[in-house]
């Protein structure tokens, strides 16, 4: 195996499209492993640690400056050459070979400046530079008068605080740090699934369950007004619910929005509370969506709100507030799922014990975790809910695990999952390998940014995981849900219907899903107690 470094001086990309890049990068034939990332010190750190620090390449990569592009290719001999024969045609935004880089027609404005003297009409700028600078750009954007959409991570509290604040004062809204989903006007913004308008309003600080609620809302024939991300940290009380109460003041004033939803995780009490009081102000109705909370947050004195422990009954809650009979698709089939898992675990060998997730949604291993704590199960997570055991190295799972896969551990200096499915493919390898592992639970999410084809990045994985099993006298059984529409790029029937024919059982949703899994997580503890 081969490993090169090139460093081209002075040319910045956005981490989003730094992605995407990388992404294609990885899946050219003889090429293992590749990363498309700024100079900055903590990412020539990560390709250190790769094993690009070492030898002839350390003298390149500590020469890398943050404003430099640094490929870091890995395969073999002549595969690398290839892709370093000619490194600038992979920067195109266009389709491959339409537009060569640097040309008129592929060129993009590289300031704040140039960017509204394109477009002097912008209300919103869309920041994604790496953490220790993105704080600084964001400043820049709201002093002029633009709402930010703020991708970046690692960006400290002190920070957030100073610019929501300062957005506040201007009528502005700051959604992010880590910000991963939106819908504003009809557009969406970052990982974004094709979704109808409608008069369902959104406010999350979980960008993976916006993306859910709104497909499931399109599935069921009504649409989204805006879906407005808040960032992880908003509803803590170090941050105290800023944008939040911001993005319920808009929501309450449009006129197209008819009811609002809150997505989030538990968050901080005294701001739990401060948001309950203006939702009961609300002059429209809301659904309150807690995943993970022991029990509806406190309701306040006169409030219209309703509430829900998963995204599926928020979605059910919404529909219902706006007129729309939900299918039955939403609202699951307990007595069929029993049955099912009655049959899968019946299939399985004594050994198998465990129930595993790997997830690209970070939302998903939450909502999991809770469904499943639900029934009493232990569960070991790197992102453990209050209350479950943390994991002692993300890399390895231990009895029932539910793991997130874009936690930053895995993506320091490489592609979210969403995007490059290489991690995640060799997890599910390795949790197919293990002879305790009854059930494998996947997310599969379509849409914007997302990989083309995230189904077909994992089937041979599963595939062979389903084999191994089968030849060690078991039986594998593979769940998986499909977060999307039938207008994603990537079609939701499409994907679903490859994961069937490879012999997953897939349902309408993630909580679905899960729901499923702890019906076999049930009855595998119940053989365990009579064995």
């Amino acid at each position: 195996m081969a490993k090169r470094l090139i460093v081209r001086r002075n040319r910045y990309f956005d981490s989003v499209f730094l992605m995407q890049v990388a992404h294609q990068l990885a899946g050219q034939p003889g090429i293992r492993d590749a990363s498309a990332v700024m100079g900055t010190e903590a990412n020539r750190k990560v390709l250190a640690e790769l094993g690009y620090g070492a030898g002839a390449l350390a003298a390149e990569l500590s020469a890398a400056a943050p404003n430099d592009l640094v490929f870091a290719l890995e395969g073999d001999e002549a595969a690398v050459q290839a892709v370093a024969a000619d490194p600038d045609r992979w920067l195109s935004r266009s389709p491959q070979g339409a537009a060569p880089a640097g040309s008129a027609e592929e060129r993009e404005p590289r300031s704040l400046e140039e960017s509204l003297a394109m477009r002097p009409d912008a209300t919103v700028a869309v920041i994604s530079v790496p953490g220790q600078y993105a704080a600084r750009e964001a400043r820049a954007a709201i002093t002029r008068g633009l709402s930010v959409f703020l991708f970046s991570s690692n960006v400290s509290v002190e920070d957030e605080l100073a610019l929501k604040r300062q957005a506040r004062e201007k009528g502005l809204v700051v959604m992010g740090p880590d910000c991963g989903t939106a819908y504003l006007g009809g557009a969406g913004i970052g990982f974004a699934n094709a979704v109808r308008r409608g008069p369902i309003g959104i406010v999350g600080s979980t960008g993976t369950g916006i993306q859910e609620l709104a497909s499931l809302v399109h599935q069921a024939g009504s649409g989204i007004s805006h879906g407005i991300g808040t960032g992880s940290r908003d509803l803590s009380d170090a941050i105290g619910g800023i944008s939040t109460m911001t993005a319920i003041d808009a929501l309450d004033r449009d006129p197209g929005t008819k009811v609002v939803v809150l997505l989030s995780k538990p968050s901080g009490v005294e701001t739990t509370e401060r948001v309950m009081r203006r939702l009961a102000a609300c002059g429209k109705p809301a659904v309150v969506c807690v995943l993970g909370a022991r029990g509806a947050p406190a309701p306040a004195p006169g409030g219209r709100a309703r509430y829900a422990s998963t995204i599926d009954e928020a979605a059910v809650e919404a529909l219902e507030a706006v007129g729309v009979k939900p299918p039955k698709s939403l609202l699951g089939n307990t007595v069929s799922m029993r049955a099912i898992a009655a049959a899968e675990v019946a299939r399985m060998s004594p050994a198998q014990r465990y129930v595993r997730g790997v997830f690209a949604g970070g939302t998903f291993c939450y909502q999991t975790q809770a469904i499943l704590s639900e029934a009493g199960l232990h569960l070991y997570s790197n992102s453990p809910l209050p209350g479950m055991r943390e994991l002692d190295d993300p890399r390895v799972s231990h009895e029932h695990s539910m793991v997130d896969m874009g936690a930053e551990i895995f993506v320091e200096g490489r592609p979210h999952p969403m995007i490059d499915a290489t991690l995640r493919k060799g997890r599910v390898a390795a949790e197919g390998r293990d002879p305790a592992v009854a059930l494998l639970l996947l997310d599969f999410i379509l849409g914007a940014i997302s990989s083309s084809n995230p189904v077909g990045d994992l089937i041979d994985a599963i595939s062979e995981a389903k084999a191994g099993a089968q030849a060690r006298g078991g039986h594998l059984s593979v769940v998986a849900s499909v977060c999307g529409t039938s207008d994603d790029a990537q079609g939701l029937e499409d994907q679903s219907r490859v994961l069937r024919d490879a012999g997953v059982l897939v349902f309408p949703s993630n909580a679905q899903a899960a729901l499923f899994s702890r019906e076999v997580a049930l009855l595998l503890a119940g053989r365990k107690e009579k064995g």
